[in-house]
């Protein structure tokens, strides 16, 4: 529940959208590193203090004391099936209410921005869901919605992980056959596919053109079919190390990507990674930080079991259970997704890798934005960009989350004094 002040600014900011905020005594993120600067905000945009003072001849109307805090981009998640007791691919009936219900219970979490993940599934699933999960702007009615990230059918059956085998599917007619099988594809921003197989790479090259990220995974590709992935358009790996081949010295596969020579000048191969202490070993982590810094993105993959006590649960078209804090598919031993959330796998990220506190800020904000072309106005606090962002202390706890320059989540158990919010008449100077 957010405190009386920053209730009383919610309810306020109809008549203040054009106003001036300005957020003080913190320190931001901004250029990779975090320098103690003012954080001027107005019509749900950061603006440039400068403009203010020197062409308006302005002061700020609400003055927001942070008291110390870091403030950085709000997180973005680019692998989620779900969470809270909602699975995305398979509460089919109430696709708009569990989507409402995620996004959300996410601003607890520092995430602003997601991609609701759907797994391999039947084709008439993608044809009742797809259709649902539209785009949409975040606020305080939960976190922004930026297309649907669709993983799989066409995966490799070997690396199947927790997606079923009678639904995986070849691309007999190449991209016909993708739309045959997903329908309407106007809200997904990626798809996750095995490059090794039949028609892949004019299916990738399809999809970029329509604006569709591509990321390789699932997958038992060698290195050649991910080059050839990536030349024709594959710009990102689904949770690398996870479902692939293992590296091996004299074919490194996916893995290999990190660090191949024959990606195009001026590419980033971007790659989503795990880090809930579970999926990734810590040894692992600190292989793909220290071999490709700048494609590193932390993702959740998280499942239906988020945020629920122990038990049994679903993902797709699976049951699974939760035991040991650790998530399986019913009566077997595969892992089928984390139940950790974002701001969790950021910590465990820092205390595996030692990486500076920016770096794995950055890892979850700005590439993933970077991923998906939109850095320009999200995961980023430079000027122009959307007010998206969340307040944190020193251990990156989550104290509150902003978007679009307004108060929708405030923790109100947390050691940060809460937001102090001032009202004042603007004069000019």
């Amino acid at each position: 529940m957010l405190s009386q002040q920053a209730t009383v600014f919610a309810r306020s900011q109809v008549e203040l959208s054009q106003r001036l905020i300005k957020f003080k005594n913190c320190r931001i993120l901004r250029n990779h590193k975090i320098i103690r600067e003012d954080l001027w905000v107005r019509n749900g945009k950061i603006i440039n203090p400068e403009k203010i003072f020197f062409d308006e001849k302005s002061q700020a109307h609400v003055n927001v004391d942070c008291h110390n805090a870091i403030i950085s981009p709000g997180f973005i998640d680019l692998q989620i099936n779900g969470g809270y007791g909602v699975d995305f691919s398979y509460d089919v009936n109430t696709v708009e209410e569990g989507i409402s219900k995620v996004s959300q219970k996410l601003l607890v979490h520092g995430v602003t921005s997601f991609c609701p993940t759907i797994v391999t599934s039947p084709k008439e699933i993608y044809h009742q869901v797809l259709p649902k999960i539209k785009r949409k702007a975040g606020g305080k009615h939960g976190a922004t919605i930026l297309g649907v990230h669709v993983e799989g059918p066409f995966i490799s059956i070997e690396k199947k992980g927790a997606h079923p085998e009678n639904c995986i599917r070849e691309l007999e007619n190449g991209f016909e056959t993708l739309e045959a099988v997903y329908g309407d594809i106007s809200d997904v921003s990626i798809v996750t596919l095995a490059p090794e197989k039949p028609r892949v790479p004019e299916v990738i090259s399809e999809l970029v053109r329509r604006g569709i990220i591509v990321s390789v995974g699932h997958s038992m590709a060698d290195l050649m079919h991910g080059e050839t992935a990536v030349k024709h358009g594959a710009s990102l790996i689904t949770h690398l190390f996870n479902a692939m081949m293992p590296f091996h010295h004299r074919d490194p596969g996916i893995v290999g990507l990190l660090a191949s020579n024959e990606i195009p000048d001026g590419k980033t191969v971007y790659f989503g990674i795990i880090s809930d202490g579970i999926h990734t070993h810590g040894a692992a982590l600190r292989i793909a930080y220290r071999t490709h810094p700048n494609g590193l993105i932390i993702v959740t993959d998280a499942i239906s079991a988020m945020g629920l006590e122990e038990g049994t649960h679903r993902i797709g078209q699976y049951s699974i259970e939760v035991r040991d804090h650790k998530a399986y598919i019913e009566n077997t031993n595969t892992l089928c997704g984390s139940i950790a959330p974002m701001d969790e796998c950021i910590r465990v990220f820092l205390h595996e890798t030692l990486c500076p506190i920016e770096f794995a800020l950055e890892a979850a904000s700005l590439h993933p934005a970077k991923c998906l072309g939109i850095s320009n106005r999200k995961g980023t606090l430079n000027y122009e960009a959307d007010a998206d962002f969340i307040l944190l202390d020193d251990n990156l706890n989550v104290h509150s989350t902003w978007i679009a320059g307004e108060c929708v989540y405030e923790n109100d158990e947390h050691s940060i004094p809460k937001v102090d919010v001032q009202l004042a008449e603007n004069k000019s100077t």
